[in-house]
Formats: C-alpha cells, sequence, structure tokens
C-alpha cells in the first residue's frame, strides 16, 4: 500500500532530535554530533505525518561526480506503506547524474536492487576495547600543513573530492599520517562516534601502512571502546580482532551508475570507512 497522508520536507535543525529518536528506535549508536554533523555535509529529507517524523534520509554529495545516500530510517510502526521507497526516489532525484553509493542491510537490498543498485562488495564492522598497542615509528600526527596532501590521497582513494569531509574530520580529531620525507603515503582519522570512538577512513598504499596507522591511534587510546568498519577484502580482519575488536555485524556495499572515471586502479586504497554513511 502506498503512503497517504504524509509531507516529505527538507531536513532542517529542527528535526535532528526526532531523528536521533528513529536511530536509537533503530539499535544504530548515533549521536546528536553525527547527526550534526551528517547534516553539514549532506542534503536531508524528512517524512512527516501529523506533524511527527517518521523516516530520514541523507544525501552527501561529493562534488559533481559521486553522492552516498545514508541514514535512511522509517518509523517502525510505518513500514509497508512505501514510504521507503517514496524517500529513496526522491533523494535520487538530488543525486542527480552522480554515481551514487550506498551500504545496505539484508532487509534494504531488494528495494535498492528495484531502483537499480548492483551489490559490489561486504562491510564488516569490528568495535571493542582496545588491547594495549605500541605506537610504530612509521606514522606521525598531521599537520595543516598537511591537509592538502591529505585530501588528494582521499580523492585517489575514494574516486571523488571529499575536500569538506576531510576539513571536518581534521575539526572534530586527529589525524595521522605514514610521511616518507614531504611526501604523504597514507592516512587515518579518529574521532568520537556513537558508544566511544571510531578510527577512518584509513588510506594507504598497502595493508601493512594500514594497520601501521591504525596501531599509531590505538595506541594513543588503551581500553578504549574503538569501531572500524572495514571491507572484507582488506584483510583487516585478523589484525582488528588481535587488538581487542569483534566481528559485529556489517553491510553490503552497492553501486548505482558507476562512474568510468573510476575505472583505473589507484595508488591508495580505503581500508576503513569513515563511517558506513560517509564511505
Amino acid at each position: 500500500m502506498q503512503a497517504t497522508g504524509i509531507d516529505l520536507r527538507p531536513f532542517d535543525q529542527s528535526h535532528l532530535q526526532s531523528a536521533l529518536a528513529l536511530s536509537r528506535q533503530a539499535g544504530w549508536p548515533h549521536r546528536l554530533e553525527e547527526w550534526q554533523m551528517l547534516l553539514e555535509l549532506s542534503r536531508g529529507l524528512v517524512v512527516v505525518e501529523s506533524e511527527k517524523v517518521v523516516a530520514t534520509i541523507f544525501v552527501t554529495p561529493y562534488g559533481d561526480d559521486v553522492a552516498t545516500i545514508n541514514m535512511v530510517i522509517v518509523d517502525e510502526s510505518m513500514r509497508g506503506r512505501g514510504i521507503g521507497r517514496q524517500i529513496m526516489q526522491a533523494a535520487l532525484e538530488i543525486v542527480g547524474d552522480r554515481e551514487c553509493r550506498l551500504i545496505a542491510t539484508a532487509d534494504g537490498l531488494p528495494l535498492y536492487e528495484s531502483l537499480g543498485f548492483e551489490k559490489t562488495g561486504t562491510i564488516v564492522q569490528h568495535q571493542g576495547p582496545l588491547r594495549a598497542c605500541i605506537a610504530p615509528p612509521t606514522v606521525d600526527w598531521a599537520t595543516a600543513a598537511d591537509l592538502e596532501q591529505i585530501v588528494a590521497l582521499d580523492r585517489v582513494a575514494f574516486g571523488a573530492d571529499r575536500t569538506a569531509l576531510v576539513q571536518a574530520l581534521s575539526q572534530a580529531g586527529p589525524l595521522a599520517v605514514v610521511r616518507e620525507a614531504d611526501t604523504l603515503r597514507g592516512y587515518a582519522a579518529l574521532r568520537s562516534f556513537g558508544r566511544g570512538e571510531l578510527c577512518g577512513p584509513v588510506v594507504a598504499e598497502n595493508a601493512g601502512d594500514a594497520e601501521d596507522l591504525l596501531s599509531f591511534l590505538f595506541a594513543t587510546r588503551s581500553g578504549a571502546f574503538m569501531r572500524v568498519d572495514t571491507g572484507s577484502e582488506t584483510g583487516l580482519a585478523s589484525f582488528l580482532l588481535e587488538h581487542g575488536l569483534a566481528h559485529v555485524g556489517g553491510g553490503i556495499t552497492m553501486r548505482r551508475a558507476a562512474s568510468s572515471a573510476l575505472s583505473s586502479i589507484p595508488s591508495v586504497h580505503t581500508f576503513a570507512l569513515a563511517s558506513q554513511a560517509l564511505g
């Protein structure tokens, strides 16, 4: 049955508390600060019935090339009325001609496939209290002067310009870098998230550098509750388990209208996500 008697509106500051309540209902760990960051980086929509927010969605654009769709939540009492499809179609109008990426749950997979998304991989979520770790000498803290190179590394790994995201991450917490003379080979970000903290993105040339970046950040946070979202193909699972981060779930990466510009093999790769919402 299609949804009736509802109103689709732009997401604004007045909707943050209601959105937070929806994410808690869904069992998601997001705090108000995470919603605020997403709102600043994205265009959002809410579905309202009788002045109550019953669904949310964000489109996070990265230049003219790529966008992610995220924070797709429908109130459990409103499911089965076609609201999920309605807000997805509205979000895709915002996406326009960009390549669109998202991370799906098994429940959402049929809807996304019907809208033209294709499965591209699997994200594995690891989290838990960190075991003691020694910082490797190959990694150092980033400085403001490194930001331009960090943005360039991220662009190569992700396939689009995420300058605004990198700037937001640098304000939310420290960044670490693998440095070779005056050149950066990789970077990682650390910030508060959900129940504790999150490491990501982690961008590096190889798994060894990625593990060094994570070890450097982990060494500063022994005992802290940490989360890392990594692709199943990265080979980081055993490393994360050794450091106390259990496998607790994940999602399915999907893509729609893939850009031919992303077909070349990048020199650096994404070993952990900024978040499942932001890629």
